[in-house]
């Protein structure tokens, strides 16, 4: 079994340009360089770093909607940016020129999804009705969670053409209330992190349903490490919300990060209700970590805090922490 990490936040690492904002960072992945990728809303953007936090380059300003949701970065450093508003994927070069996209602009599939609730998805869908993230395999698969208006996993052809699609609304076996976040493992499974049910999903490439994680809470996001951690990144539960598994929350549980191995064993539980302490967390919804262990965390602070829940204006949207 890996050993615990330990994390020192980096503060004031971001070197963020005169005008830029990001009151929600919703994505985060790195290259092989070690740079440092940022889905932004407000404004909607990507934002390239180096691993010292020094701007690289921003692109996709005016075609991206307001409803970024996620990055990913495949092994020949294409980058591939989740847009649940368009409901589209679709594929840059690391300059920001566009190369494919998935999905028809502006065109959801019919999942029965009301636009509000995610208990109104009724059936799953055709790709896409409101993505929220994608993962590249070392063969150059691509597999998309389809989760805000959608029920699904979709497995592609490196160029983009459908193989399987799987799973349906609910909370049993083989169902999701909202599938927000995926990943493949260093042992090449794919894992699918299924919000509003409190758990993690974990099948084969082709599908196949291996193992469930029930021991997190709605998990958002997941990234590995080289030595077989998996990071998830998890949000807050506010008392009187409601768990599609576990019910009525009666507790408020703060968001944060856990760490496991490969097996699911929990390394590292690490939440405060202390939430804007820097190297504490609002709203995590995004997780990453490179190739020297370091770890990259973005939260949505606006949507889940600011403009719902009182959280400071101003408080942490992305954090760096050096592994010591």
């Amino acid at each position: 079994m890996p050993s615990a990490p330990k994390f020192t936040v980096i503060e004031g690492w971001e070197k963020l340009p005169a005008g830029y904002v990001h009151k929600d960072v919703d994505g985060v992945a790195v290259d092989s360089q070690d740079n440092v990728y940022l889905m932004t809303r407000q404004d909607a953007r990507l934002i390239v770093y180096d691993r010292d936090g020094n701007f690289l380059r921003s692109w996709g300003e005016g075609i991206f909607t307001q409803r970024t949701h996620g990055v990913c970065i495949g092994p020949d450093d294409m980058v591939y940016c989740v847009d649940d508003g368009d409901h589209t994927v679709r594929k840059f070069t690391p300059e920001g020129k566009q190369v494919m996209m998935i999905g028809v602009s502006g065109q959801p599939s019919d999942t029965g999804y009301d636009g509000k609730t995610h208990g109104s998805v009724l059936r799953g869908g055709l790709p896409f009705h409101r993505p929220t993230d994608a993962a590249v395999a070392p063969d150059g698969e691509i597999y998309v969670s389809d989760g805000y208006g959608n029920a699904r996993v979709h497995r592609f052809t490196p160029d983009g053409k459908l193989i399987q699609s799987w799973g349906e609304p609910g909370s049993g076996p083989g169902q999701f209330r909202l599938p927000h976040g995926i990943g493949i493992s260093p042992d090449d499974r794919v894992f699918v992190t299924d919000r509003e049910n409190d758990r993690i999903h974990i099948y084969s490439r082709d599908g196949k349903p291996l193992e469930m994680w029930t021991h997190v809470q709605r998990p958002t996001d997941i990234s590995f490490d080289r030595e077989g951690r998996v990071y998830v990144s998890e949000l807050w539960w506010r008392p009187g919300q409601e768990s599609f598994t576990n019910g009525k929350i009666k507790y408020d549980l703060p968001g944060g990060v856990r760490v496991l191995d490969l097996a699911g064993n929990v390394l590292l539980h690490w939440c405060s209700a202390d939430r804007e302490a820097p190297g504490n967390f609002v709203s995590p919804h995004t997780i990453c970590v490179d190739s020297r262990g370091d770890l990259y965390v973005g939260e949505v602070t606006w949507t889940f805090g600011v403009a719902k829940f009182g959280v400071r204006e101003g408080t942490h949207t992305f954090q760096k922490f050096a592994r010591g």
